[in-house]
C-alpha cells in the first residue's frame, strides 16, 4: 500500500499538510517498504485560506491509504478522507523510517480494523488496474 508523508526536510513527518514543502511517498508492506517519490511544492506554502494550494497535494496522494502529517486543517483534512485517504497525525515530528518500521510491524501482526479496511481498498485497486 501507498503511504504518504507531509515533510519540510525529507526526513521527518515535521509539516503541517497545507504548509507541507514536501510531501514522499513509500510502498509498504509486511516485508518491508520502498520509496516511490518525493514531489516538492512551491509557492506561498503559509496562506492560510488559500484551497488552490490543496488540489495539488491530494492529487498526488490519489493512490496513497495514509498520509501522516505534523498537523492538518478541517477542510483539508475532509478533503483527504473523502478522497479515501486516511490522515494521521504526529504529536511530535517523527522519523520517517521509524514511521515506517511501526508500519511494518503492524501489519505483519494484526492490524486494526480501520486499517484492514483500508488494505483490502488498496488489493481492489491493484486488482481493477489489472483488468
Amino acid at each position: 500500500m501507498k503511504v504518504a508523508f507531509a515533510t519540510q526536510d525529507l526526513r521527518r513527518v515535521d509539516a503541517h499538510f497545507g504548509w507541507a514543502r514536501n510531501i514522499v511517498i513509500y510502498d509498504v508492506g509486511p516485508g518491508g517498504h520502498v520509496f516511490l517519490k518525493a514531489i516538492e511544492f512551491d509557492g506561498d506554502l503559509k496562506e492560510d485560506g488559500d484551497e488552490d494550494k490543496l488540489a495539488p497535494k491530494i492529487e498526488v496522494l490519489k493512490d496513497c491509504v495514509i498520509l501522516y502529517v505534523a498537523a492538518i486543517g478541517g477542510a483539508a483534512a475532509a478533503r483527504v478522507v473523502a478522497s479515501n485517504i486516511h490522515p494521521i497525525k504526529v504529536n511530535e515530528p517523527e522519523n520517517i523510517l521509524a514511521l515506517l518500521g511501526r508500519l511494518e510491524r503492524v501489519l505483519k501482526g494484526t492490524p486494526p480494523p480501520w486499517l484492514r479496511k483500508a488494505l483490502k481498498k488498496d488489493q481492489a485497486r491493484a486488482v481493477e488496474f489489472e483488468e
